[in-house]
């Protein structure tokens, strides 16, 4: 099924801006703000105003991939245009709307994926040492004992309407769940992000134009494995159509809780750069990194953990590159609505505690935002081990999300002071 940049511009005469969910394995940072600076050019947008999120689909290239071959080559091309075109039509289709959010729960379809397990049943991760728990174990009860964190069931939405004819004009949608998958190999697919977009329009019996998009929240440690469980076979997307339905009637009956829609919803949009340090091995990290690439004969490097070699060189890498990483998160207002941006895997705890502890009546946190820098987990699931946590996964410090929390919650309370 195609791929799309699906673009939503919002402007209350004072502030002007937009954002952007791309079906995309992880939008790098580069190419996101070259797309901006495209558009900005074209509509005069700022591009300190514009968000470019991705989907995640795994079924879907990725622009971190910058190896000079043709293919790549092109494909970023596309991409960067097509991500400054959907801005500057959606600034080129402006006209009076409304807008609303609410949210709904479909609990049945997210599952966190980090499972403490049986006694005897951890083995050594691929730095010879043993994990308190275990991503995607399997589902047999034998091996499974609890899961190793929450989940956060809801379809968060917001739905823009003309503000005359009440016609519904876009809906920005937004569930912490990873791609559903299991798309036959070489296939292209936007995956369930791609299917609801497609259904949506239906619900709400939108008419040519409307516009909706699925962003991913914060499913940085959320699956659609149902643990515990044994699914019945599914053909090939069947299972993506099955979660997009879900999906796209939790959004419809969220929608219709939306008392109503306003024409006077307040617009701001806050971006810090935040400098966080990268994850640097120890000498001791660093030796064992070493041993393990010096294991030549066959017999030996049958000993060594799995991934170990793969996961020497990464500590290797990391030993010899830079020590901070400056990234960009992002806090917006649409009246009572605010919208974090974030530009990692984001587990899902943080996205409950910004929901939890944000100003606003809802809250909508997106993942994987202004670029691709790996998986945040929290310090209490660093303690854990597991593979989201691993150097060379992970590549940031280990408070990371602790500081990046507290940047967006400044945010959000200058953002809710303002009128």
């Amino acid at each position: 099924d195609p791929l799309h940049a699906r673009a939503l511009v919002l402007d209350d005469g004072a502030t002007v801006l937009a954002m952007v969910v791309v079906d995309n394995l992880g939008v790098a940072q580069e190419a996101a703000d070259e797309g901006k600076a495209l558009a900005s050019k074209r509509c005069g947008i700022p591009v300190e105003k514009m968000l470019v999120a991705s989907v995640h689909t795994h079924s879907a290239p990725s622009s971190n991939t910058n190896n000079g071959q043709e293919p790549a080559v092109a494909y970023r091309k596309v991409l960067v245009e097509g991500i400054a075109e959907s801005i500057v039509r959606a600034h080129a289709g402006l006209r009076p709307a409304a807008v609303g959010a609410a949210a709904h729960p479909l609990p049945e379809e997210v599952f966190n994926r980090r499972w403490f397990v049986k006694p005897g049943v951890m083995r050594p991760n691929p730095f010879g040492r043993m994990d308190r728990v275990k991503t995607n174990p399997g589902t047999s009860p034998a091996v499974l004992d609890r899961p190793a964190g929450p989940t956060d069931p809801d379809v968060t939405i917001l739905s823009v309407q003309d503000a005359k004819s009440r016609r519904p004009l876009a809906l920005v949608a937004n569930y912490s769940l990873h791609y559903v998958g299991a798309t036959p190999r070489g296939m292209v697919s936007a995956d369930y992000f791609g299917e609801f977009a497609r259904l949506m329009p239906s619900r709400v019996r939108a008419g040519e134009g409307f516009v909706a998009m699925m962003s991913n929240g914060t499913s940085g440690d959320i699956n659609n494995i149902p643990f515990l469980v044994t699914r019945p076979p599914r053909e090939p997307f069947e299972q993506i159509r099955i979660v997009a339905q879900k999906a796209a009637d939790a959004a419809w009956y969220a929608w219709r809780e939306i008392d109503a829609h306003r024409p006077d919803a307040p617009l701001g949009m806050i971006q810090r750069d935040v400098t966080l340090r990268l994850r640097r091995p120890t000498a001791e990290q660093i030796a064992a990194a070493k041993a393990v690439l010096a294991v030549k004969d066959e017999a030996g490097r049958a000993k060594l953990p799995r991934l170990a070699d793969a996961y020497a060189r990464r500590t290797l890498s990391l030993a010899e590159g830079p020590e901070t990483l400056k990234v960009p998160v992002q806090a917006l207002r649409i009246g009572d609505l605010a919208v974090c941006a974030i530009p990692f895997e984001t587990f899902v705890e943080i996205g409950l505690d910004l929901k939890k502890r944000s100003p606003f009546a809802r809250t909508m946190v997106i993942g994987i935002a202004n670029g691709y820098n790996g998986y945040l987990p929290t310090p209490e699931q660093h303690r854990l081990g597991g593979y989201e946590t691993w150097l060379g996964t992970c590549k940031v410090q280990e408070d990371a999300s602790v500081i990046l929390t507290d940047q967006l919650l400044e945010m959000l309370a200058e953002l809710a002071k303002a009128k």
